[in-house]
């Protein structure tokens, strides 16, 4: 198009639809034959309007301005708003707050806006009804897949699920929906369960590895019988590991009376299991003692007995000490009195009678020593003990657990020392024990116990101390290395501050760290 100046113009068309009520007026019009009628209504088309062009030409951008993206506090906002499945949303034109799809889908999490299912989550007097989207459902999951679009699809706008418990059935919606995993540990394991129900493997791996991260010996009975349920067995294998080391601690937790008569029997079977049998034989009890309150039966000693069934014949009994016996299995009412007496007779005839305990001790576990010094070494004025603290950090590559350290003793004639131990981590106590060794006067080291093995995680530095009382001179170590292979596990040394009596990476005490891996 060209101005009357023989400049080139560039147009545009802006078409406009007729209202009904202006269509129904031409329509009358026509019918009426009236050429007038027609000529006074608005035309159907707007003028052509010319706009003047640069050369320049602008981008896309420049001529439609985009919208700031939602602020971090808006999409809390929005996120906190549907976990409480309060879903009204005030702006109505919010997909416009979101410039990812995952922000926008996030919006729907929870939410009654186009949800075309409905779930009724929990167990009767505690269920919550929560809305779906199919389509977002189905892309998250298989199972939900099949449920709404597979051959065999129920065409149903309500759905029960009473075997999922609902804070874990959000979890898995806000992962299907947000991309986001949101766990705890008052709700992992029914995550777990509905991730493993729903097939949704990546929220299950990330599960596991929740569960792993913080398996203790607190936790590690329960976890075990729940690995096995899940068919985990790389969690399983971390759970024996848990257990074995610090056997003592986990069968005398709350979650070792929670397991199963199944997860029981295969505790009491185990073979690396380390921990004298007398904790064995009293957690039993107590497992017995919790399974007839579950069974609705009196606590009993006949029902405690009828409940543990044939697992009471695992149970080590006559490898405990005589003490243990006399003092604990035998007066506890749960052995007959010929298995008592044959008890005894085990322990004291030189013709042993038939048992149907196993009598054989359980191997355990086989510590193993973390060296860190090539030599070691004794001079007239080192290495004195005056109420100062010998200390070492350390780190691994894997999950350990210290049992105890190996000391330097006397390097003038045999003599006795007062040892106190600890461990911490960023200055919190793990672990500590005051007890006496006895040096002989060599070079050699001598092991100093905790009460219980502590657990180690990976690629954290622990502090090692011990403050000795004994002799005024003993051996040191020299030549230190800061970093020591121990078959799978690599250790690393660096110096503590807490140490005022001189050790160190290159010399000084503690030269064994004794572990169990």
């Amino acid at each position: 198009m060209v101005d009357a100046k023989g400049r080139n113009m560039k147009c545009l068309t802006f078409l406009l639809m007729l209202p009904e009520s202006v269509k129904s007026r031409s329509s009358k019009g026509s019918k009426k034959g009236s050429p007038s009628s027609s000529s006074k209504l608005p035309p159907v088309c707007y003028e052509i309007i010319t706009l003047k062009t640069k050369k320049k030409k602008k981008m896309a951008a420049e001529i439609f301005p985009t919208k700031k993206p939602a602020s971090a506090t808006t999409v809390q906002q929005y996120q906190q708003q549907n976990l409480n499945n309060n879903n009204t949303i005030q702006c109505c034109n919010w997909q416009g707050l979101y410039s990812t799809i995952r922000e926008r889908n996030s919006v729907m999490f929870n939410n009654e806006l186009m949800a075309d299912v409905h779930f009724v989550v929990g167990q009767s007097g505690g269920t919550q009804r929560l809305p779906g989207h199919k389509y977002v459902l189905a892309v998250g999951s298989s199972v939900f897949h099949a449920m709404f679009y597979g051959e065999l699809a129920e065409d149903t706008d309500e759905i029960r699920i009473p075997d999922v418990e609902p804070p874990a059935f959000l979890a898995m919606l806000k992962y299907i929906y947000c991309d986001e995993i949101d766990l705890s540990a008052d709700t992992v394991l029914a995550t777990l369960y509905a991730a493993k129900k729903y097939i949704v493997p990546h929220l299950a791996r990330a599960c596991v590895n929740f569960l792993e991260t913080s398996l203790s010996a607190k936790n590690a009975c329960i976890l075990l019988s729940q690995s096995c349920l899940f068919e985990e067995p790389d969690l399983t294998q971390r759970c024996w590991e848990v257990i074995d080391a610090q056997a003592e601690l986990a069968l005398k937790s709350d979650g070792f009376c929670d397991i199963d008569s199944q997860t029981l029997e295969s505790i009491l079977r185990r073979e690396t299991l380390n921990a004298k049998e007398i904790v064995v034989f009293e957690a039993a009890l107590s497992w017995a003692d919790a399974e007839c309150q579950r069974r609705e039966m009196n606590t009993s000693i006949d029902n405690k007995r009828k409940v543990l069934g044939q697992s009471i014949y695992l149970i080590r009994i006559p490898t405990m000490g005589l003490d243990d016996f006399a003092n604990g299995a035998a007066q506890s009412g749960v052995l007959t009195l010929n298995e008592t007496n044959d008890i005894f007779l085990w322990y004291t005839a030189a013709k042993k009678p038939e048992l149907q305990f196993a009598s054989q001790p359980r191997k355990g576990l086989t510590p193993q020593k973390c060296h860190r010094f090539q030599s070691c070494a004794y001079r007239s004025n080192q290495w004195r003990y005056r109420g100062r603290c010998d200390s070492i950090q350390f780190a691994v590559d894997k999950r350990v657990f210290i049992a105890g350290f190996g000391l330097y003793g006397s390097s003038c004639g045999s003599a006795e020392y007062t040892a106190k131990i600890e461990l911490k981590r960023q200055g919190v106590n793990l672990g500590t024990n005051l007890s006496k060794y006895f040096s002989d006067g060599s070079s050699n080291t001598f092991p100093v116990w905790f009460e219980y093995p502590v657990q180690i995680e990976p690629d954290t530095f622990y502090t090692a101390s011990v403050v000795l009382d004994g002799n005024e001179l003993s051996y040191f170590g020299q030549e230190g290395m800061t970093e020591v292979q121990c078959g799978k596990v690599t250790f690393q040394f660096q110096c503590s501050s807490d140490s005022t009596n001189g050790t160190g990476v290159q010399g000084g005490q503690i030269p064994e760290l004794i572990f169990y891996a």
